[in-house]
């Protein structure tokens, strides 16, 4: 769907007027009147998100129209506009709509929309062969009738391409999406001016990433590692801001086996490595002034003759051995080893991790939120405003010495699941183990926020992109020079 910006309104089929919470009237067409009246009598105020549809002749003509409420005006509620715009014409047989503010907004306002109708818009029909003719998308552009908005949308559509390039990622099957070919969907984004390092299992074993390589030895899929790194600054800023990201491409839970039922959600295990992907993609796109690093730890767990037993004990790249007593609490695994090559490799000062790590995440906090743990008060103030900010919402979760004793082992250093209770909490613990004293660190575990079974504000069901929009906004507010 192509974004178009333009001072004047365009030739167009569907006429769209945003506007705000109590203020239907003097719309500029000649059935203003009449299209007042009728969304008066169906309760349209003009709230966020809300929407009235009905046909004028203008010019002539018939044309559909159709009117968005963007409420009291802030960030969300003119993408929550444009969303409702495109969940109301994608499939309507609507081809062009033109799009104006008669009570004004800003650029700024206008590239907001703008995003969140493409946002709303995103769709994987990769596999379809066959749809029913109602259910194809017709919406073909959207026009922005707005002087100054066009600035502003460079920054939002390459947001919005980073987005799409996680919700790709995770919407992928497993015989599609696999480790190998997750670094291969990588590998473009050199042409962005990113630069790639992977590791094969060869080189992950000499270094000795035992913890990851267990997760990965059942699997026929081969291991792999992609750092991907953007330096905006020219070389001015030292020390990367290092994310990393649990890249489980497929999660059986290896030989304690899932359950059957629903076992197919858990393509989207790698979800953590997909926003980190998508995050670098959309710095990349908007030549961020920041040195970021991404880095994703990419396996498969499967449950073959090889695959790695309850009881079994692996030692980490950090020399730390670990008693392995659930083989479905891998991810912990995959990130400890990615972490440990993170901090030996570029020295950062602050580590953000993301991943769809426990099953008890969702208990806890449901599809609204995502978990937020961390060993240091500013850096968890700075992500969970900034998720805030864009869309992406955090909760945080304590840590303390009394939760990690949990997890202390009888005959190896750790093991890598404690009781039933506060799952989450003591797969954090875990990790911070093999967080290097001094380095500022942020667990984001987001098993509920990747994939969504209804449609929610800026997607349709299925993956959502999360991570992405947090991500970007923490380092353009905290680390652009």
């Amino acid at each position: 769907m192509e974004i178009a910006f333009n001072p004047v309104r365009p030739d167009a089929d569907t006429l769209v007027f945003a506007l705000p919470k109590g203020s239907v009237d003097a719309l500029p067409v000649a059935a203003a009147a009449t299209l007042a009246a009728g969304a008066a009598a169906n309760r349209f105020a003009g709230d966020a998100g809300t929407s009235f549809e009905s046909f004028v002749e203008e010019g002539g003509k018939v044309v559909r129209v159709l009117l968005i409420g963007t409420g009291s005006g802030g960030e969300s509620d003119y993408e929550r506009a444009g969303a409702a715009l495109t969940a109301k014409l994608l499939t309507s047989g609507a081809a062009h709509a033109a799009v104006e503010f008669p009570g004004g907004a800003s650029g700024e306002d206008a590239a907001r929309l703008a995003l969140g109708a493409l946002l709303r818009g995103w769709r994987i029909d990769t596999y379809r062969t066959r749809q029913p003719e109602k259910a194809k998308p017709t919406l073909a552009k959207i026009t922005i009738v707005s002087a100054d908005g066009a600035d502003p949308w460079e920054r939002q559509s390459a947001v919005a391409g980073g987005v799409a390039f996680t919700r790709e990622l995770v919407s992928e099957p497993a015989n599609i999406l696999y480790p190998e070919s997750f670094v291969e969907r990588c590998r473009p984004l050199e042409e962005l001016g990113i630069r790639i390092t992977v590791l094969d299992k060869a080189a992950m074993a000499e270094l000795g990433m035992g913890a990851l390589l267990g997760v990965a030895q059942g699997s026929a899929r081969e291991p792999r590692l992609i750092a991907m790194e953007w330096d905006g600054t020219g070389g001015a800023q030292d020390k990367p801001v290092v994310f990393v990201g649990k890249g489980v491409t497929f999660d059986t839970g290896g030989i304690s086996l899932k359950p059957g039922p629903g076992m197919e959600d858990m393509k989207w295990d790698m979800g953590g490595a997909g926003a980190v992907a998508g995050a670098m993609k959309a710095l990349a796109l908007r030549k961020a002034k920041a040195r970021v690093v991404g880095i994703c730890g990419l396996v498969e767990n499967m449950p073959d003759g090889n695959a790695q037993r309850p009881g079994d004990i692996v030692t980490s790249m950090s020399g730390q051995t670990i008693e392995v007593l659930n083989t479905d609490a891998e991810g912990r695994l995959v990130l400890c080893d990615a972490i440990t090559w993170a901090q030996k490799t570029y020295a950062p000062e602050i580590i953000v991790d993301l991943a769809t790590l426990t099953g008890a995440m969702i208990v806890s906090l449901g599809n609204e939120y995502a978990g937020i743990f961390s060993n240091d008060d500013g850096l968890a103030d700075d992500l969970i405003a900034a998720g805030k900010a864009a869309g992406d919402p955090l909760w945080r979760f304590p840590l303390s010495d009394a939760y990690n004793k949990l997890i202390d082992s009888p005959i190896a250093d750790m093991k890598n699941i404690g009781p039933r209770f506060a799952g989450s909490i003591t797969a954090a613990q875990f990790i911070k183990r093999f967080v290097d004293d001094g380095v500022k660190w942020a667990h984001l575990d987001i098993a509920g926020m990747v994939w969504a079974d209804k449609p929610g504000a800026t997607w349709d069901k299925g993956a959502t992109g999360y991570g992405v929009r947090l991500l970007d906004r923490f380092i353009a507010d905290k680390f652009e020079v």
